[in-house]
């Protein structure tokens, strides 16, 4: 990944975890303002259930996950580069 891709990335995370959290608002006001059945109030629990572990655990450690390897790459460049100087 190049520096100049680097923006792109960031800014594909945020959206991502603006798109889940939003999702997450959504579902919980429209099961709590409107008059569902049981059946629908419990598939939209499930589904919000389901999604709050992708928002508050998994976006974090990708996120975590995906700079690492950004520095990683870029100390192996650095090294790459001067290594073939000498």
């Amino acid at each position: 990944m190049e520096l100049n891709q680097l923006y792109q990335f960031v800014l594909l995370i945020v959206l991502v975890g603006m798109l889940l959290g939003v999702g997450i608002l959504i579902l919980d006001k429209f099961a709590a303002t409107s008059g569902l059945t049981v059946n629908a109030a419990t598939a939209i629990n499930d589904t919000i259930d389901a999604i709050k572990p992708i928002a508050t655990t998994w976006l974090g450690l990708i996120v975590t996950i995906a700079v690492l390897a950004i520095i990683l790459v870029l100390v192996i460049r650095s090294f790459a580069g001067a290594g073939g100087r000498g």
